[in-house]
């Protein structure tokens, strides 16, 4: 076993890449993709992946979400074709990539279906989620197939927030100073959580497996407001014309599904958020990742404060070998 695998690592597979730049949608944030070149570039990526003894990567598709950059037949074009890429990339450099979670894009639930399928086949060990789709929530009836494909299969789940500026005031038409991208993607995580929870998706699948990025986000900070406010005070907020918007009947206390997820590391090397999350999660459920290639360095800067954060943790050694490489090398374990 490696001595360290970053489960949550961002790429673009070559042709995916190339497809990329003919996307209309795509325009944007193109600038930024084009000079992040660990993204694309395996030459650029492996010579920084060097620099830390004992490291591979678990590979994950990079944004956007192919959902906002496409729809239809070529939706699903996308998909199959990052999808082979990533394959491609494991297959070659099994030294390097440790394994891969494919994408799936959720306008075609049909589609998406046949490719948890066909995505299997070609190594897939899960799949990454947005935590949205198009402003549909993941507790839409509609994706419920897909999440009990993915559980009958024994697949799991990387859950990524997505948010773009939205307005942080009624009054406003997009959020300053990206407060949406720093405080808008851990709130983003914890409503998809909060949801999916809500929704009994733990009742109805106890056994699938949700990795939840930035370590939860503000689930575990906020512990003691969810027991109170949903463990002990759910509904008392809500007026009685307004009771169809509280949770039918779940099986646990609401603070106990919260506990069934997996959390990364990918906190930007913050200590006390380190020490936070894997106080509330336990060891068992903290797998370390880095949101590589994200940063101005090309991703050493998240890999190493990632690293140097856990280090001042001075956890004892079989923890922090669960954390290293223990935890996911089990989860992506089929059964």
């Amino acid at each position: 076993m490696p001595d360290r695998i970053d489960a949550w690592t961002h790429i673009f597979p070559k042709a995916y890449f190339a497809k990329l730049q003919t996307v209309a949608n795509a325009a944007g944030p193109l600038k930024r993709w084009l000079e992040l070149k660990p993204l694309y570039d395996l030459d650029h990526r492996f010579r920084l992946m060097d620099s830390f003894a004992g490291y591979r990567q678990l590979l994950t598709p990079s944004m956007p979400a192919i959902e906002d950059l496409t729809d239809g037949q070529a939706a699903v074009d996308l998909m199959r074709l990052m999808n082979d890429g990533l394959a491609e990339l494991v297959s070659r450099h099994p030294d390097r990539f440790q394994a891969f979670a494919a994408a799936l894009s959720l306008h075609d639930i049909e589609a998406a279906l046949a490719e948890i399928a066909r995505a299997e086949t070609i190594g897939a060990v899960g799949f990454q989620l947005c935590t949205h789709m198009r402003g549909v929530p993941l507790d839409d009836p509609r994706f419920q197939p897909v999440f009990a494909e993915i559980a009958r299969r024994h697949l799991a789940i990387w859950l990524h927030p997505i948010r773009g500026p939205l307005p942080d005031y009624p009054n406003e038409t997009k959020s300053r100073y990206e407060i949406w991208w720093c405080f808008g993607w851990p709130y983003d995580s914890s409503v998809a959580m909060a949801r999916l929870v809500f929704s009994g998706l733990f009742d109805r699948h106890p056994d699938l497996k949700i990795i939840t990025h930035h370590m939860g986000a503000m689930i575990p900070y906020f512990e003691g407001r969810i027991i109170q406010g949903w463990g002990l005070e759910m509904g008392s907020r809500t007026p009685p014309a307004d009771a169809g918007l509280l949770p039918g009947p779940l099986q646990r206390r609401p603070e106990d599904y919260f506990k069934m997820f997996f959390a990364d590391t990918a906190l930007s090397g913050a200590v006390g958020a380190m020490r936070c999350g894997l106080d509330y999660f336990g060891a068992d459920k903290v797998v370390f990742a880095s949101d590589f290639p994200f940063d101005a360095e090309g991703g050493s800067y998240l890999v190493r404060e990632t690293i140097k954060a856990l280090d001042a943790l001075q956890l004892p050694g079989a923890v922090r070998h669960k954390i290293d490489a223990g935890n996911i090398s089990a989860l992506i374990r089929r059964g």
